[in-house]
């Protein structure tokens, strides 16, 4: 049995039925409710799913990227929406969206040194959110559902500067981040014009993806503009891609939907442009933390923090103390923004967050 709607044995019914009365309390706060998408959940493969029951930490992933409202809401910095490669372009055969990601062209030292990680989390949650949002656009209009991708990886020009230590770590946290919050959502993966340094660029990341993902990863050979024209019809695919689809100005690369990035001006580079008076120096030994003492003197306060880090990236979270007067352990405090780490060597960090309420935060 597959795992999906109409083909589910009595078992798999029975956990499902387990499944969704578990998580009755959270179901409002989810993006669907409907079987399909629980169903998603149940198909994976971490603890989440063993356990039958879908973990807070996915509602206060939600919560504190402000997920719901991320399209409507927020705007990459320029230099991501003029540099990052990529797009979503026509559809396969069975009706689901097809995104291209477009290796060679990348530049990802300019864009580290312009924009915060943070930046790039929230702008592949929004290209995320887009593709689920044309997912059920689809399922209405084939009147059939539409819940994962086909995603077509363009590995030509993948050289040296793409496994820079600090766009490998903040690749892999992309990765987490999907595994974690979008369960089933690539259908399959074309890998394109991959060169001789292909396997040395994913053993560096696929540790990140589960077993499910890396099945669905296809490495395609010369005859990959065949195997493409199998998947998705002529009149859905880019000319440079081996079909007939062009602009309306006749681009065989189709520009207008997918981005072909290129290397970022050194005007951008916040490190050149942004000098941060800072009121504290502090040195953090390896392994070692500092805490710093708030007062939140009430509910709906902002928070706002400005640091930047020399030499290495540095982790950074806010907690809010349980107990007046006396001191407690990270481990016993309310997480209130959860430790991440922050390429603030490169990028200096400078953001902020509403307390809901009142008490002394670090």
């Amino acid at each position: 049995m597959s795992g999906r709607i109409g083909d589910l044995s009595p078992k798999q019914a029975e956990i499902l039925a387990e499944f969704r009365e578990r998580i009755q309390d959270i179901l409002p706060s989810l993006p669907a409710q409907h079987d399909h998408y629980l169903l998603r959940w149940l198909r994976g493969e971490t603890c989440i799913y063993v356990q039958y029951t879908l973990k807070p930490p996915h509602v206060v992933f939600r919560e504190q990227m402000k997920v719901d409202t991320i399209l409507s809401d927020w705007k990459p910095p320029e230099v991501i929406e003029k540099y990052v490669s990529g797009g979503m372009c026509g559809y396969d055969r069975e009706g689901s969206p097809v995104w291209y990601d477009v290796i060679g062209p990348l530049d990802p030292k300019g864009l580290l040194m312009s924009a915060t990680k943070q930046d790039f989390l929230k702008t592949k949650i929004q290209n995320t959110e887009m593709l689920r949002q044309e997912c059920q656009k689809q399922s209405e209009k084939l009147g059939k559902y539409i819940e994962s991708i086909t995603l077509i990886y363009d590995c030509e020009g993948l050289g040296l500067k793409h496994i820079w230590k600090p766009a490998i770590e903040t690749y892999g946290e992309i990765l987490t981040m999907f595994e974690d919050n979008y369960p089933e959502g690539l259908k399959r993966v074309f890998l394109i014009k991959a060169p001789k340094m292909f396997p040395v660029a994913y053993n560096l990341i696929k540790h990140f993806l589960c077993e499910e993902t890396r099945r669905k990863i296809i490495v395609l050979g010369s005859n990959w503009q065949e195997v493409l024209r199998e998947h998705i019809d002529p009149d859905q695919l880019p000319v440079v891609y081996g079909g007939t689809l062009t602009d309306p100005d006749g681009d065989p690369h189709c520009r207008t939907m997918i981005n072909f990035g290129g290397t970022v001006p050194k005007s951008y580079y916040v490190q050149d442009s942004v000098k941060v008076q800072y009121n504290k120096s502090v040195t953090i030994s390896r392994g070692s933390v500092i805490q710093l003492e708030f007062d939140v003197p009430a509910a709906s306060s902002l928070l706002r923090w400005q640091f930047a880090s020399d030499g290495a990236d540095i982790g950074f979270g806010v907690y809010k103390r349980t107990k007046e007067g006396s001191q407690q352990k990270i481990a016993d405090m309310q997480q209130v923004l959860p430790s991440e780490r922050y390429n603030a060597h490169l990028v200096p960090e400078d953001s902020c967050l509403t307390c809901p309420e009142p008490g002394v935060c670090k």
